[in-house]
């Protein structure tokens, strides 16, 4: 059964099929810039969930170790499509086809124990964050990091519909049962703001070691 608190009206959903749109850009250069502090290199195995057409994805994929695997999940057919376009060397990138924010929609026996996961401009479309995240950190292996990136300083719009701010974040992952967040990097936003890159995990894990 779906989760009454995580549903959506349509328009919502067609503003997360829109997540390619101009406000929500960031090239590949400045996406693994983003993720350096809060990724360490190492094989293992991840999510990116509401992956998009796979800018982070890629820039994941720079910070594994040859060998690594990545699940791209996306509800959207055509982000699907681009998912499956993408080619990085020496990480596998898989989609699926499922929409993160549906309990159900994405089954437990899809994806093995993860080591880290992603949520890059997705959590800002979700009415619940926390609600969603708690459902999702079941998928972690003990020790899991979740890397967070989300807007600051910006106002409600179509592009950015419940934005999470660096002064909410730490009363989101509380209450998903995450261990307080480290912001870890930043970037200033042409549309207002900026975008910042957070990393929690499961509480017991030592954040100081991930650096």
């Amino acid at each position: 059964m779906h989760d009454a608190a995580l549903m959506v009206s349509n328009q919502e959903r067609q503003n997360r099929q829109s997540r390619l749109g101009p406000e929500c850009q960031v090239n590949i250069a400045d996406a693994e810039a983003l993720l350096a502090a809060a990724v360490p290199r190492h094989f293992g195995t991840w999510s990116d969930m509401g992956a998009g057409g796979g800018t982070f994805s890629r820039a994941l994929a720079r910070r594994l170790e040859p060998g690594s695997r990545i699940y791209a999940v996306d509800h959207d057919r055509d982000a699907i499509a681009s998912l499956e376009r993408l080619r990085t060397e020496g990480v596998e990138i898989v989609p699926l086809m499922a929409d993160f924010t549906v309990d159900g929609s994405l089954p437990n026996s899809t994806i093995p124990p993860l080591d880290g996961m992603l949520f890059a401009n997705s959590l800002h479309f979700v009415v619940k964050p926390a609600v969603a995240l708690s459902r999702l950190v079941k998928l972690l292996r003990p020790g899991g990091l979740v890397v967070i990136v989300e807007y600051d300083g910006r106002r409600p719009s179509r592009w950015v519909p419940y934005p999470i701010s660096e002064a909410q974040l730490p009363d989101v992952v509380a209450e998903a049962g995450l261990a307080k967040p480290t912001i870890t990097a930043s970037l200033p936003s042409a549309y207002g703001g900026s975008l910042y890159v957070a990393v929690t995990g499961t509480r017991e894990l030592a954040l100081g070691a991930t650096g």
